[in-house]
């Protein structure tokens, strides 16, 4: 693994949202300034999208770090394709509250009733839904309704959604969600990184794990790293990760834009491979046709990288663990070696 042979105390690139790793990019500033005033107002829906791998799910991670638990009680939940009442129980149980056999008259009131005791507490609560996208319009109207609750003329949820670019398009243009629309008080879509924030960047996420300097990305290195990535972080960790391994292997102790480009060059010939031959499918009349594939989609290749990942790391816990036991037992047979030598003398 290229984080031990470059003596680093952890991956610096791994495809896994960490808020450890939070990088304040031009874009994500913006974010979180969003964020804030829209925390400030303390009512309505603030909404956040970008493309996959632009980094919503780490300025998640962020901000749950950012809050403060006595003032802001933060739940999240990612979304599937539920509606309406199934959206109710999900909100409902990650409050806390059991759901099973309730009406939905009954979610409401319970629901209602534990925002109004945490209110009376002093905390704000901030429901945070993940994937918005995939949301039907019932039930994005039963959290435009739950956004209705109040105390005292202030409003008892704030709702904080996070979508890829089709949710930013429906909700500007669907008439359904036009009283939905109308609760918006803050909203940013996430860009990509600049070519100059990809140095920062890079150094950034290095310093996080004690980088000493080996190896050393050169100045040209950090255009193509740009070039390739588009300046979408999970692709720019996907590559850089990548770009260190071959370092590994090559035994690199600078990296330079011919190193990216060829790491590139190789990364954009494995989504190019066509797919292993299949064992002959049946032929002649009502035989099922045979789909080719010729090019794997990108976002599988990114969930396996992601899985290499985990592999790594429960190895790396694997071998922690090990050399734990056998300083244990090694110790122990000193012990027992010098309490043998005690008694014979």
């Amino acid at each position: 693994m290229y984080d031990s042979h470059y003596g680093f105390s952890d991956r610096p690139f791994q495809l896994t949202p960490d808020a450890r790793f939070w990088f304040e990019s031009k874009t994500h500033r913006t974010a979180m300034a969003y964020l804030g005033y829209g925390l400030a107002q303390g009512e309505g829906f603030i909404v956040v999208t970008g493309d996959v791998g632009a980094g919503k799910t780490t300025l998640v991670g962020h901000l749950m770090a950012s809050i403060d638990p006595q003032r802001l009680n933060a739940i999240r939940l990612v979304s599937t394709q539920v509606e309406d009442e199934d959206m109710l129980r999900l909100a409902a149980q990650k409050l806390g509250l059991a759901t099973e056999g309730l009406a939905k008259a009954q979610l409401l009131e319970r629901i209602e009733r534990t925002l109004r005791l945490h209110a009376n507490e002093g905390r704000q609560t901030l429901l945070i839904v993940d994937e918005a996208q995939n949301l039907p319009h019932s039930a994005l109207e039963e959290l435009r309704m739950l956004s209705n609750f109040q105390n005292g003329g202030r409003s008892l949820l704030q709702i904080f959604l996070l979508g890829q670019p089709e949710f930013r398009d429906r909700l500007q243009h669907s008439e359904q969600l036009e009283q939905l629309r109308q609760r918006v008080i803050a909203t940013h879509h996430l860009t990509p990184m600049e070519e100059s924030e990809v140095g920062p960047y890079i150094a950034h996420r290095l310093a996080l794990v004690d980088w000493k300097g080996d190896p050393d990305f050169l100045d040209d290195s950090l255009p193509a790293l740009f070039r390739h990535s588009g300046g979408v972080p999970r692709k720019l960790n996907l590559l850089a990760g990548r770009v260190l391994m071959h370092g590994a292997v090559e035994g690199l102790g600078r990296i330079d834009a011919a190193t990216v480009d060829l790491v590139a060059a190789d990364m954009a010939d494995e989504r190019a491979a066509p797919a292993p031959a299949a064992a002959p499918e049946p032929t002649g009349e009502g035989a099922p046709a045979v789909r080719v594939v010729t090019r794997q989609d990108p976002e599988l290749l990114d969930r396996i990288a992601a899985l290499e990942e985990r592999l790594d790391e429960q190895e790396a816990a694997i071998r922690r663990v090990l050399g734990l036991l056998i300083d244990w037992v090694e110790e122990d047979q000193a012990a027992n070696a010098d309490g043998r030598y005690s008694t014979a003398h």
